[in-house]
């Protein structure tokens, strides 16, 4: 059945009829803490949320043995007892149009000190248009606004004719595993959304990311003889600098890679924690850091880890004679970037369903952070867009998603399903 603007006027409407509902929902999906491991009790709530719904329901742990054996999956440190995916799969009763997954990560980043927040992180207080709360942008706000897209549709007297899948997976800010493991477990579809906060915009291109662990070895002693002993930790940012040196290397060679010749840094390294010594008053006699580098698409992860590794070999000594030994293990990402060509029919569905509702045309930009859409493009060779809310201060204090982004986003959605699914009227009551 062709969708005309009656169709089209009847989705958004449904949209705003749900939408006090919707923030409602976020709101309680915030509040429920989802750091890494302890991600059950959101999980819980949406997997009520989507069986509610009439949807096929699937749940399971990730396996960490069966994701390494994927080139995709990054290491993992920590039990996978209770992190899991949910799944809700939709599947009409004759599939005549194309197939779609709706993904979300679950999973959110460290509050850090709740004194720094102006209210408590999990209070999901709303003020002047904003949602307040870790997660709320990041991406809590983009995952329900997947099912109350689907709601829409349906809510709106119609049946979408392709099969749709409504993902929600963890470990995205860490590894990438989630989505990964749902491809794994055989969920494919034609096309993919994913609502990250990406300022109303659809993203173009994204670098890969390697976590990796540094330990630098020092020689212990009293601190009365400090001369005699060597400073791990002293050592540790001597090592460091010759890192920092590989990520200006990579920055400098911008300008041969697709979509980022413009970027200012594009390559960041960042140091994320550094722990060293056993005690005081003594010289350290080690230091680790856990660091976080980017990749440009087509730079394969051995590729670089091969060159981090051959840095680190060649480090033999401090700038004073001091020798140096420094060891590097994979703790997480082990991604590769992506492109999203342009082009696609699904990104022209997007293109059309945007513009009705926002008035405009939609833009693309590129972004130097990871996103789980390099999972289906790389691995599903399907198109993964990656468009969502307008969002401030994520993985900062006070993070916070712009609502009236969220109600336009969720109308872009709900067409966008229409339109790339196909629907049919639902049978009279």
């Amino acid at each position: 059945m062709t969708l005309t603007q009656e169709h089209r006027e009847r989705i958004l409407a449904a949209v705003d009829a749900a939408f006090d509902d919707q923030i409602s929902f976020t709101q309680e999906l915030v509040r429920r803490p989802s750091v890494r491991t302890a991600e059950s009790s959101s999980q819980d709530l949406l997997y009520h949320a989507m069986s509610a719904r009439g949807l096929d329901m699937d749940r399971w742990d990730l396996d960490p043995e069966e994701l390494a054996t994927h080139p995709g999956a990054g290491a993992v440190e920590v039990s996978y007892e209770n992190v899991s995916n949910v799944v809700g799969t939709y599947n009409p009763v004759v599939e005549t149009g194309k197939s779609l997954i709706l993904n979300g990560h679950v999973d959110v980043v460290p509050e850090g000190p709740e004194d720094k927040w102006e209210r408590s992180p999990w209070d999901a207080a709303v003020r002047d248009g904003w949602l307040y709360g870790r997660g709320s942008g990041d991406m809590k706000a983009g995952l329900v606004a997947n099912i109350f897209a689907f709601d829409a549709v349906r809510n709106a007297g119609l049946l979408p004719a392709g099969r749709i899948h409504i993902q929600s997976v963890a470990e995205e800010e860490c590894t990438g595993n989630g989505s990964l493991s749902a491809l794994m477990r055989g969920y494919k579809a034609d096309a993919v959304v994913i609502p990250e906060p990406e300022e109303d915009m659809l993203v173009r291109a994204n670098v890969g990311v390697i976590w990796f662990r540094v330990r630098v070895a020092g020689r212990p002693t009293h601190p009365r003889e400090m001369s005699s002993g060597f400073n791990a930790i002293d050592a540790a940012y001597f090592v460091l600098s010759k890192l920092r040196g590989l990520e200006q290397q990579w920055n400098d060679e911008k300008g041969g890679h697709r979509y980022f010749e413009d970027l200012d840094h594009p390559i960041n390294l960042n140091v994320g924690k550094i722990n060293g010594g056993d005690w005081g008053s003594t010289v350290p006699a080690w230091c680790d850091l856990d660091l976080r580098i980017a990749l440009y698409p087509g730079v394969s992860p051995d590729d670089a880890w091969d060159t981090i590794t051959g840095l680190l070999t060649g480090i033999r000594t401090d700038e004073s004679g001091n020798p140096i030994h420094a060891e590097a293990t994979k703790t997480g990402f082990y991604a590769e970037g992506y492109v999203l060509e342009e082009g696609s029919e699904a990104e022209q569905a997007l293109r059309t369903s945007h513009k009705e509702v926002f008035g405009e045309e939609l833009k693309s930009f590129t972004t130097p952070g990871y996103l789980d859409g390099r999972v289906f493009i790389q691995y599903a060779g399907v198109p993964a867009l990656v468009y969502g809310p307008v969002s401030e201060a994520i993985h900062g204090f006070d993070e916070r998603v712009s609502i009236d982004s969220v109600r336009r986003v969720t109308k872009t959605i709900a067409l966008f399903i229409a339109e790339w699914c196909g629907v049919t009227e639902a049978p009279a009551a």
